[in-house]
């Protein structure tokens, strides 16, 4: 097994409020390298600070081949009709192919949502790279996962997103609501899975890899919470009824985000992410 760098608190607390503020990973490779570091040091300090896959870091690496199985459509008109819902397309972004939805979800919605999932929140994990849900303190909200079709509006909900991006319902992971309070956040991550790591056969032994996700804000914080791409120099605001879409392929580095410390109030958003075929969830004991 391989040993990580030992990195100072400062010099990790930089990369995460550089990458934070907007900068992409090169230009944060670069600023290191200027400063002293070699190239292969500071891929393996980033890769590490970011718990990211060194191949994602590699810009001269070959593009992946196409994945087999389904893709999403990207919702591209200016305002789409889904189940009787005018859901507006605000902003468009290319790579990663990127959507901000508005009006995707209805106030009280949300709130339902909110009440459905609040008995039964718990500390968020994070998937290792052997599959195992884990504690992280990268991830400091708390959480839960509904099964799929779990409740009516659960149902609801995802057969609009079907429809919205023209995937099955059963190409879904059930639901997962998650609750942030001031100072809490999700620092920069990918959601698609690490092919090199040991664990990779058994995350997409069913369903496959993910191949997009989406976020939908369930409240609007005071300040604070939104949603960082930092290769792409975009945060998308949280507000209440709005989502926002990213598709990727294995290894794209443009996919890389965070959810952003809440500075003021709350933040509620419900996550779906979507697999290239059809995922059938663990059985609950």
């Amino acid at each position: 097994m391989k040993s990580r760098p030992a990195i100072r608190p400062e010099l990790r607390d930089w990369i995460l409020a550089t990458t934070h503020a907007g900068h992409s990973v090169e230009a944060v490779l670069k600023l290191m390298q200027e400063t002293g570091y070699d190239p292969r040091q500071s891929r393996s300090i980033v890769a590490t600070v970011l718990n990211i896959p060194l191949t994602a870091l590699d810009t001269h690496a070959p593009a992946p081949k196409g994945q087999p199985g389904r893709r999403t459509r990207h919702p591209e008109a200016p305002q789409l009709a889904v189940d009787g819902r005018a859901v507006d397309v605000t902003l468009s972004v290319e790579s990663p192919a990127l959507r901000v939805l508005n009006n995707l979800l209805s106030a009280e919605e949300c709130e339902a949502l909110i009440r459905e999932a609040q008995p039964r929140l718990q500390r968020a994990k994070t998937v290792d790279g052997t599959g195992k849900q884990q504690i992280d303190a990268r991830r400091t909200s708390e959480g839960m996962f509904f099964t799929i079709g779990e409740s009516p509006l659960v149902k609801r909900i995802e057969q609009r997103i079907a429809t919205l991006l023209s995937l099955p319902i059963d190409h879904g992971e059930g639901l997962q609501v998650l609750h942030y309070l001031p100072g809490q956040q999700y620092e920069p991550h990918y959601d698609w899975f690490d092919p090199e790591q040991p664990g990779f056969a058994a995350i997409t032994a069913k369903g496959g890899q993910r191949i997009a996700s989406l976020v939908m804000y369930l409240n609007t914080p005071e300040a604070g919470g939104g949603t960082a791409f930092p290769e792409i120099g975009l945060t998308v605001t949280a507000l209440r009824g709005s989502a926002v879409y990213f598709a990727y392929d294995t290894g794209d580095a443009a996919s890389l985000h965070a959810g952003l410390p809440v500075l003021k109030g709350e933040k509620w958003i419900a996550t779906k992410w979507l697999r290239e075929r059809p995922f059938q969830a663990p059985s609950r004991r």
